[in-house]
């Protein structure tokens, strides 16, 4: 287990959508030009790297059949090389578009996301691959990684059907995911829990998401880092609530303004979270770069608030917003 002088730094990047227009960019531009290589550089110096990718990544599958579902979204081969070079060593595929193009379409995610190295939580072969955790050996470290999503339902991995790891927090039930957070304590110094949770388009985590939150760090999560807003919320201790967007085609709401966002860097010493570095960003027609000042002040502002709203007092270092704990 860890030592005293054990410190090890996590980069969390919110939704990570190829798809749709992002993809139709990757036919003209190579994989390494749709991050700013300052983003990239922020990222890849961290230990340990984490998007949520919310879209398949395949050529094959069909549209999930739901008359009601709005948005599919999946993303040619090419975008695993988006992932590789900007250094991501995990992604959950926890969320509510893993299945957009059916299980053929999921599973070739899988199959090259393995090939390329990159590992993978929230969604598998079957439920038990589905809920099973990653564990990561970095400085020294064991980082274990559970992912999980709230929604929806049909996408729920069976005992012999592929899917995504599914947990209906609404009403509580939080049983496998609680047993998976203390199974894991068992073997790893921390603990990172991804949930895909609460509805889009909202300012601050709704009651259901609070809940669940404080049963996650009770069962022994050393972070919890969510997202699904598609805008950033605040920070309590030990949860990031939800991480925004990184990178999308998404419409931009002028009040939300979710074409903002963060990246945040988690310093962990001997396997207990420290301090939080969350760094500006802007989307800018398919493509992440830092955000300027007028952006960067926007997001403070937000930040600030939404901090606020949870009893967490944030500073400002070298342009980028701090949490200590």
């Amino acid at each position: 287990m860890a030592g005293t002088d054990d410190i090890l730094t996590l980069a969390l990047a919110g939704d990570t959508m190829l798809g749709r227009l992002v993809a139709e960019r990757l036919d003209v531009v190579p994989a390494t030009a749709l991050v700013a290589p300052e983003v990239v550089e922020i990222i890849r110096a961290a230990d340990v790297a984490l998007v949520n990718l919310e879209c398949a990544i395949s050529t094959r599958g069909s549209k999930w059949p739901d008359p009601l579902k709005p948005f599919f979204f999946r993303a040619p081969p090419v975008a695993v090389e988006v992932l590789a070079h900007l250094g991501v060593d995990c992604v959950t595929l926890a969320n509510n578009h893993a299945l957009d193009y059916g299980t053929d379409a999921l599973l070739d995610t899988i199959d090259l996301l393995d090939a390329a190295g990159i590992a993978h939580v929230g969604a598998g072969r079957d439920e038990r691959a589905a809920r099973s955790p990653v564990v990561l050996d970095r400085c020294g470290l064991r980082i274990g990684i559970v992912g999980l999503t709230d929604h929806p339902a049909d996408f729920a991995a069976g005992p012999d059907r592929p899917g995504v790891a599914y947990a209906d927090l609404r009403v509580g039930d939080t049983g496998w995911v609680i047993e998976a957070i203390g199974a894991l304590a068992e073997q790893a110094d921390v603990v990172l829990v991804s949930p895909h949770w609460g509805p889009n388009m909202v300012t601050e985590p709704v009651p259901h998401v609070r809940r669940a939150a404080t049963e996650l760090v009770a069962a022994g999560a050393t972070l919890v880092a969510g997202h699904s807003a598609h805008v950033i919320h605040g920070v309590a201790d030990r949860v990031l609530f939800d991480l925004g967007d990184f990178i999308d085609d998404y419409a931009v709401d002028p009040d939300l303004r979710n074409d903002l966002g963060l990246v945040f860097l988690v310093t962990l010493v001997a396997g207990r979270p420290t301090r939080m570095e969350a760094v500006p960003i802007a989307i800018d027609r398919f493509h992440t770069r830092r955000a300027d000042r007028r952006e960067a002040t926007w997001l403070e502002d937000r930040f600030r608030r939404a901090c606020a709203d949870l009893a967490t007092d944030v500073s400002v270092e070298h342009g980028r917003f701090v949490v200590t704990w």
